[in-house]
């Protein structure tokens, strides 16, 4: 975070406990989202009047580039809030889920399939089991007979059309997956 935490208590006995648990928890968020500016915490203990069952509020207010995530927890909402250890660890829960879908919009996220890149057959050594594909911006990459996934390697002939997935190898550019296109 860039600017330091800030976290208060309302109508209750600050705990140092209680504080480390929610720095805590502050701290974790960074691994979901690095731009976090601010974040605000405040604890809130409802109906001082009994012993036990009193309930805690807790929100989390958290300044990101270009919003604001807000996330508030209400006690009658769940019994287990009794428990502000337990009413801080869903409100952050909430917060970290918010923090995820901010960083899926903010960088939208999309899966885009890309074809693979296509070229033809130039060379082919049966008794090397290798052969080279010419691709369309004028690159020679080499693959081997394992490489060929839909056909024989024996069937293929010079200027057949294939799909191959590139990548580096030992003596420069290769094909670790060849289709014949049809």
């Amino acid at each position: 975070m860039k600017l330091p935490l800030q976290i208060t208590f309302r109508h209750m006995d600050p705990s140092e406990a209680l504080e480390a648990n929610i720095r805590d928890h502050a701290a974790e968020l960074d691994q979901f989202c690095d731009e976090i500016m601010h974040c605000d915490v405040v604890v809130e203990e409802s109906h001082r009047r009994h012993q036990q069952g009193n309930l805690f509020h807790v929100s989390v207010d958290i300044t990101v580039p270009g919003g604001e995530i807000v996330v508030r927890r209400e006690p009658e909402q769940r019994h287990a809030h009794e428990d502000p250890y337990v009413a801080v660890r869903d409100a952050f829960d909430a917060a970290r889920r918010q923090l995820q879908d901010y960083n899926r919009r903010r960088a939208q996220k999309v899966k885009r399939h890309i074809p693979n890149p296509t070229g033809w057959v130039t060379e082919i050594d049966p008794m090397m089991g290798c052969g080279r594909i010419g691709t369309e911006d004028g690159r020679d990459i080499y693959f081997h007979r394992n490489s060929v996934v839909n056909a024989d390697f024996d069937s293929l002939d010079i200027d057949t059309r294939v799909q191959f997935v590139e990548e580096a190898g030992d003596e420069g550019p290769q094909a670790s997956t060849v289709k014949v296109i049809s």
